[in-house]
Parts: structure tokens; sequence; C-alpha cells
């Protein structure tokens, strides 16, 4: 990751998620009572379950109820659902479980924890959670720099202790309670004797940072992703996607591998034939950079130019040419603008945003000012610009921002951070509002339908709606204003008002009126 980070914070006991948090001098609340469902599962007939979190910190997650009404309505401004215009369908949303991550994780009591990960990823009592992104091999948040294959030749292949005693552990508890979990992973780096200075001179480069994939290697890394998705399978975890590189363009991560598009483009036909060659079904997402692909020119449209690579070489039915999904995004540099470019440019291929952060250099820890940047620049803004999953970066760092590596981020704060003096008490940030948010009222397999005001303009209110799997449609509202906004809310023949807080987001929930 490249060191840029968003977030907030309240206190609460996880022992039982019976304990009350205090934010500021606002009114203390339980997040979710213990044993409760959430509302937004399956609401009753006749209600819409509600979500509420303000900036301000009044209300974190609270649930809520509205009336559902039939007939029309007589409100001046109404926000119309449009089933008949469907987007894309949705995977889901997640953090990232890092070494650093399971780390903290697992020095928590086992009750402590089994509570905690109940509430972020069941589907029943929980916010749903159902997205994972780990690394292949280290990452910035490993215990040390390290490929599954240090020793040259693949028979030394082995997956590391981070992987053995921490990340594999937790995603084990994770799966248990939602094993619809969807898990992608991604390499920092190459293991190092796969290294060249330059394709030029293919003179070995034995560093973990920067250099590039010898291309008399292409074959045996498509079969290091083989057998790290063949090693995870045998302890119980699917690996359902995996980008060939983590930020291709960045050179000088703690680990790293500098991939522009034209050795990319070279390497996943390798990886795609290994993948198709060994029965797997796993998904390929390019690139996993930045919007601004790193402010280098020829590096413009970094997917778009693999796909017209790929086709005008091997043309459209190369062996695995249809694991090769999609692309991947972050958001360190750039706008989200770029992804209405790239879907515009291969509307036929997916888009997912991989990961963003928050930390000391965005004032992380303060809701007052995240809130609102990450639901309406992170999540909104992705989901409306063809966005099928969105993932932000480490679930759990503690109050010291760690475990990490030197040469890595140092200055970033976790979805959520964990006191280091009792591995109990816990902060939520942004990330964990944003994610819990869309998780709730968003499954996986809902697709994205059309709405539109009509009547006026919903002045600072910020939308996405969907239509679930499971006969409930479901929409999130954000409101960046400095005033509460009554939100009309039509589907078909039935409609419900919400209000808005400011500066607030709302996840709402209802099943819907079809035929």
């Amino acid at each position: 990751m490249e060191c840029y980070k968003y977030v907030s914070a309240f206190l609460l006991s996880v022992a039982t998620f019976t304990a009350c948090f205090a934010a500021g001098s606002a009114v203390t609340r339980p997040v979710i009572p213990a044993g409760s469902t959430m509302p937004a599962l399956k609401p009753a007939a006749g209600k819409v379950t509600t979500l509420t979190t303000t900036a301000d910190g009044r209300e974190r997650l609270t649930e809520g109820s509205v009336r559902l009404r039939k007939g029309g309505t007589t409100a001046s401004e109404t926000l119309v659902l449009d089933p008949a215009k469907a987007y894309q369908t949705m995977d889901g949303f997640g953090f990232a479980i890092t070494y650093s991550s399971c780390y903290n994780l697992l020095r928590m009591s086992p009750a402590d924890r089994k509570a905690f990960l109940r509430r972020t990823y069941s589907t029943t009592h929980g916010y749903g959670v159902s997205y994972a992104r780990i690394s292949i091999g280290c990452s910035d948040f490993s215990s040390t720099e390290y490929s599954l294959c240090d020793e040259p030749g693949l028979e030394h292949f082995a997956l590391h202790s981070d992987e053995l005693r921490y990340v594999i552990p937790v995603l084990r508890e994770i799966l248990a309670i939602n094993p619809g979990l969807k898990i992608i992973a991604a390499p920092w780096t190459c293991p190092r004797w796969m290294k060249v200075k330059s394709l030029e001179s293919r003179k070995p480069y034995n560093h973990w940072t920067d250099g590039h994939l010898n291309p008399d290697c292409y074959d045996d890394y498509a079969l290091y992703f083989v057998k790290f998705v063949q090693a995870m399978q045998q302890h119980g975890i699917s690996i359902y996607a995996v980008s060939p590189q983590n930020e291709p363009l960045n050179k000088g991560n703690c680990a790293s591998l500098y991939m522009p598009w034209q050795e990319e483009a070279d390497f996943v036909a390798h990886l795609a034939k290994a993948f198709k060659d060994n029965k797997l079904a796993t998904k390929i997402y390019l690139y996993d950079h930045n919007y601004d692909y790193s402010a280098m020119p020829d590096q413009n449209d970094y997917p778009v130019q693999i796909y017209r690579k790929l086709r005008q070489t091997l043309g459209d039915d190369f062996d695995g040419a249809e694991l090769i999904v999609g692309s991947a995004y972050h958001d360190y540099g750039g706008n989200s603008a770029e992804l209405s470019d790239v879907h515009s440019q291969a509307p036929d291929k997916e888009l997912i945003f991989t990961e963003s952060s928050i930390g000391t250099w965005n004032d992380g820890r303060n809701l007052s000012v995240r809130l609102m940047k990450d639901m309406n620049h992170l999540l909104l803004s992705t989901v409306n610009q063809h966005c099928k999953a969105v993932l932000v970066w480490n679930l759990m760092l503690d109050d010291k921002r760690g475990p990490n590596l030197d040469g890595g981020c140092q200055t970033c704060y976790g979805a959520v951070d964990i006191s280091s003096a009792d591995y109990k008490t816990i902060t939520l940030n942004s990330h964990y509002y944003v994610i819990a948010h869309a998780s709730s009222v968003v499954r996986p397999g809902a697709v994205r339908i059309g709405a539109a005001v009509q009547g006026g303009e919903q002045r600072d209110i910020a939308y996405s709606a969907f239509r679930n799997t499971d006969g409930t449609d479901a929409i999130i509202l954000s409101n960046a204003g400095s005033s509460a906004q009554l939100v009309t809310v039509a589907d078909g023949d039935r409609y419900f008002q919400v209000s808005v807080p400011s500066h607030g987001v709302v996840s709402c929930a209802w099943v819907s009126p079809r035929d």
C-alpha cells in the first residue's frame, strides 16, 4: 500500500457486545444488543429497517425503522427507484486480513474475538461483511519480508508461519461464521530469485524492493500462484480471485515488484493458462493500483492496454481467457472518474475497488472529518461507477498503528484499533462504519438498480439503490448538508420517508414490491 488512509473513534467492550460506548459528550448506547439479529436481513412487512451513523458520533450504527406505505406520495421531491435499470451484480464489501490484523485478533480472548468477528461477518447476527483481501507472501503488515519460495526452485514452496499461525486460523474462524466469504489475494513481490534488474540485461536482482519479473520465470511464477491456491484449499480456504501484482507501479514499498502493463500482459497470459491447466476457477483482476497510474503517461488505462494486447496477440479464446475478468483500483492518486472511463472502454469487464487507508495524514480517527468523505468518495462513488466490490485496508491494528514493517506504513490506522494494554478495548473508525453500512443491506448477488430524484433536486444527498436476491430492496443514503433532510423513496406502488441527519448516513432495507 502507499501511505494514505481514513476514520473516527469510540470505545466499546467486545466481551459480550453489551457494553455501552461513549461518544465524547454524546448519549451512550449499546452498539447492538447481544443476541439481536440485524434488522435489515428480512424486514417485517410494512416496515423499512434503518441503520444510522452521524459524523458527530451521536448515532453509531443505530437501528430503527420507518413505515412502508402503499400508494402514491404527495412529496414535492421523490427519489424513485427503477429496477428496470440494472447495473453490476455485487460481490460484497470487506477488509484486508493481514498478519497484523490477525496478530491483534489472536491476542484477544477467544470469547471476545468470536463476538467481534460474529458482529462483523455474520449474516444473521452481524453486518454480514462478505469479502476479504490477503497477501500472497508478505505485505507491509507482515512479521517480516518473505515469499513462499525463498530458495530457487518451486520444490521449496511452502506457506510461511504468518499464514499458518495467524492468517489461516483467523480466516477459518471467519468462514465458520460466514461460509460465503469471498477472498482475493495479491503478492507484494515475487521470490527474489525470479527478479532481474531490467528485461534487457536480465541481471539478477536479489532485493525485496523494486526489480522486474524475469520473463524466463513466467511459467514458474504462474505455478507459484497455482501452488498458493492449492495450499490454501488444503486448509479449507477457497481463493475466489487474485491480482498478478499489488501496486505494480509502486517501486518503493517495503516489498514490491515493478510490473508495467506491457509486462503484466505477458505474464497474465501464463497465469491464466496455468489456472486453466490445473482446473482452477480463480478469477484474475488486473492492475490493483491507483486511479492516476502513478502519473506515468505510458501507463494510462493500464488494464485496457492489457485487454487490447491480449486480444491482438492471442485472440479472445486463449487458454484461461475467461478467467481474466476485470481490474482493481486503489485511491491513493487520481480520482474515481477513472472507473467510468475504464468501464466505457471495456464494458464487458468487471471493476472492483481493493484498497483505501486512513492514518495520521488524513485525520483518520476523526469521524467528523472522515465519515462523509469515506461514504461518498470511497464507497458510493466507486459502487455508482460499476464496482462490484469495495475493500479497505487492515481490519484491525493496535493503538500504536502496528505491528508493521520498516518501509511500510508507520502512520496507518485500522478500520478498528484495539488497545495494546488489554486487547479488549476497541475503537471503531470510519472505514468500519462504511463497510458495515453497505454490508448490512446489500448482500452478495444484489444488483445495483436505477434511482433518480423526481420533482426537484435532493441537495447534498448521495445514494445508491439495490435489489437483493432475498426479496428485499435497499438504499444507502448520505447527507453532506448542514441540516437533516426528509427523503421520500418510492419503490413501485410503495414509498417511505426517512430523515437523514446532517452529516449522516442511513442504510435502509424493505421487502420489495415484486410481481
